[in-house]
C-alpha cells in the first residue's frame, strides 16, 4: 500500500527526526559486507557523523582518521586494537581514539550505533586512550534525583574527551524536569519504548529505531509513554570552549 507521502520524519532549521520508514542503506567506503543508514553529518548541520551500520557475518566498518564510538545493539563483533581481540555483544561499546588502527568486524549479523568525530585537542588535557566497556556495567545515575529516569554514562567526564555518550532509560509516565536550551548538540538514538518529544516548537511521537538530531540551542524536552521503559543512547559534544 501506498504511504502518499506520509511520514514522521522532519527536517527544521534545528533538528532532524530521522524514522525508519525513510531510511536510505548504501555501503560507506571501505565498509565490507554491510550497509549503513547514515543519519546526520557535517552536510546536515551536525559537528558529527552518526550512522547506523548493518553487518553480515564477516562484514566490517572501514577506517577513519576520526575518533570513533560503536554501540552494538543486535549480534556480535570483535574489535582489534594494539594486538588485543575484544568481543562485544548487544550493549557492549568502543571508543576508539583518532588515529589509532583498529577493525570492527561482526562476527554474527549485527546492528551498530557508529559515532564519528574529528578530535578537538584541548591544551594541557591529554588525549584519551581507546576504552571497551559494556554498558550494564556503567553506574545508574538518577537524573537530579528522579529515580524513575536513570543515565548511564559510558565515556569519562575528563577533559581529554570533547564528547560524551550515554543511555538514558526512563520508566512509563516519567519525563525531563524542565524543557533544556543549550550551546551542545545531540544525536539520540531511540532504543527501546516511546514518548513525545518536543523539539523547537514542535511535538513528535517517536519510539524505538527513530533517530533525532538536536543542534544547538534548539528547546527540547522528553516524557515517556506506553506500558514499558523509553531508552536512548545519546551523545553530546562538551569540554570544549564554544569559541572555534
Amino acid at each position: 500500500m501506498h504511504s502518499l507521502g506520509e511520514t514522521r520524519s522532519s527536517n527544521q532549521r534545528d533538528h532532524l527526526l530521522h524514522t525508519p520508514d525513510t531510511f536510505v542503506r548504501a555501503a560507506l567506503p571501505g565498509m565490507v559486507l554491510g550497509e549503513a543508514v547514515v543519519h546526520i553529518s557535517p552536510a546536515g548541520g551536525a559537528g558529527f557523523t552518526q550512522y547506523t551500520a548493518e553487518l553480515q557475518p564477516q562484514g566490517c566498518l572501514g577506517t577513519t582518521s576520526a575518533q570513533r564510538f560503536v554501540y552494538v545493539m543486535e549480534g556480535n563483533v570483535t574489535v582489534a586494537l594494539q594486538g588485543n581481540l575484544h568481543t562485544l555483544a548487544a550493549g557492549g561499546f568502543a571508543y576508539l581514539s583518532a588515529g589509532v588502527a583498529h577493525t570492527v568486524a561482526a562476527t554474527v549479523a549485527a546492528r551498530l550505533a557508529v559515532i564519528e568525530k574529528p578530535y578537538q585537542p584541548l591544551p594541557g588535557a591529554s588525549a584519551p586512550t581507546a576504552r571497551i566497556g559494556q554498558e550494564s556495567e556503567a553506574t545508574p545515575t538518577p537524573l537530579m534525583g528522579d529515580p524513575d529516569l536513570v543515565v548511564r554514562g559510558l565515556l569519562p567526564g575528563d577533559l581529554g574527551f570533547d564528547f560524551a555518550v550515554n543511555t538514558m532509560t526512563y520508566q512509563p509516565g516519567a519525563a525531563l524536569s524542565m524543557v533544556e536550551v543549550h550551546v551542545m548538540e545531540h544525536g539520540l538514538l531511540m532504543l527501546e519504548g516511546g514518548g513525545i518529544y518536543r523539539l523547537s516548537d514542535r511535538w513528535y511521537p517517536v519510539r524505538a529505531g527513530d533517530f533525532i538530531w538536536m543542534g544547538p540551542y534548539c528547546p527540547q524536552w522528553f516524557g515517556a509513554l506506553g506500558k514499558v521503559p523509553a531508552k536512548y543512547l545519546i551523545y553530546k559534544d562538551w569540554n570544549r570552549h564554544p569559541l572555534p
